[in-house]
């Protein structure tokens, strides 16, 4: 699926980088092109893409502050500027446009819905959102940001392509080195993904295209993406069981998004060398998965590509209904519900006392 990425905000920028990097390493060709917009200055001079500053004449470069709204504003107000960026890139070749953003904080969570409904009213390929959960740790404000951003880009974009950062975060990192780990890890999934089908090497018994892709996020909503992989043996009849056991641990332990394995479609993928991926062991994993969501629309096929390990990649449509979206919602719901309920003191009154006596 040859796509054109569009990082908002500075989680969003990073992980764009992070994908366009991947796929020129692997040699894919998958990414067409790469866009960062945001409205902080000091976020964007890093990045080696084409860049765009918005917002100036509201926050001079400086950011929303986590403000989504106002972030949301700031993107209404220069869509056109970003929409002139995308000019010769998003060209007949593409096949979609992926829209990535953290969905917590202010730049990303409040303009990438406008900019995914400002895409899909010009241009005619699906647009996707690849949004990044924040983690349970990161305070209510960024819950709040999040559930208001998801519940608009699930209504604006063709398929949220969901990432849970507690899914991938590990015990003793620094906080940079996780942000770092964690951009690394989804950008190999979605990656492997945009790839399938176009980088081949050698030829596979059933490729899987990019029409296979999407059908399988037809349906909208929330998606969700599992990987896995093993060592291969030279000989396919010994590699059943280790597609086998990548299939599940992609779905049951690999997911982007924990227990969400109730899916309306799938697509699984076996990634690897054509003469090691056993037709009887992706056609085991493809009626596995049709069980385990429950879907009678699973897809299966391979993709070819050098390399002495198996992988499944699961691609899951669908998965709104799933335990960590629905408490995601419902602990974005409380935060809203509590900041309501919360009385606020004027900080002025603090210095209202007769404890000093005032200079004036």
């Amino acid at each position: 699926m040859k796509t054109v990425l569009i990082g908002v905000g500075q989680a969003g920028g990073k992980l764009t980088t992070a994908l366009q990097s991947f796929d020129r390493q692997m040699g894919f060709g998958a990414v067409l092109d790469a866009v960062a917009v945001n409205t902080a200055k000091a976020d964007l001079q890093p990045l080696p893409v084409e860049t765009v500053l918005i917002g100036q004449d509201r926050v001079n470069g400086h950011g929303v502050g986590g403000d989504n709204e106002l972030g949301a504003e700031v993107m209404e107000a220069d869509q056109t500027e970003v929409m002139s960026a995308l000019d010769g890139r998003v060209t007949a070749e593409a096949e979609s446009i992926f829209v990535v953003a953290g969905l917590g904080g202010g730049s990303g969570s409040g303009g990438a819905p406008v900019l995914a409904k400002a895409l899909r009213r010009v241009y005619d390929v699906p647009v996707y959102v690849l949004g990044i959960l924040p983690g349970k740790d990161e305070g209510a404000m960024y819950q709040v940001n999040a559930g208001r951003s998801l519940k608009t880009l699930a209504r604006e974009s063709d398929a949220v392509l969901l990432v849970d950062n507690d899914a991938f975060r590990s015990s003793g990192e620094s906080m940079s080195e996780g942000y770092d780990a964690i951009n690394e890890a989804i950008a190999r999934r979605v990656g492997l993904l945009l790839a399938a089908g176009e980088a081949t090497e050698g030829v596979g018994e059933s490729v899987v295209d990019t029409s296979e892709v999407i059908n399988t996020l037809r349906s909208g909503g929330i998606a969700a993406l599992g990987y896995a992989s093993a060592e291969a043996s030279p000989d396919a009849e010994d590699n059943i069981n280790t597609v086998m056991s990548t299939t599940r641990r992609a779905v049951l332990t690999g997911t982007s998004l924990p227990d969400a394995s109730d899916a309306d479609s799938a697509l699984v993928i076996i990634a690897g060398e054509p003469d090691t991926i056993p037709r009887k062991g992706v056609e085991r994993a493809r009626r596995w998965v049709e069980e385990e969501t429950g879907s009678l629309q699973v897809r299966g096929g391979d993709f070819p590509l050098e390399s002495g390990r198996l992988a499944s990649l699961v691609l899951l449509g669908g998965v709104e209904r799933s335990e960590r979206v629905e408490s995601f919602m419902e602990r974005a719901r409380e935060a809203i519900d509590q900041a309501k309920t919360e009385k606020r003191e004027d900080p002025k009154e603090m210095w209202h006392n007769d404890d000093l006596d005032d200079l004036l």
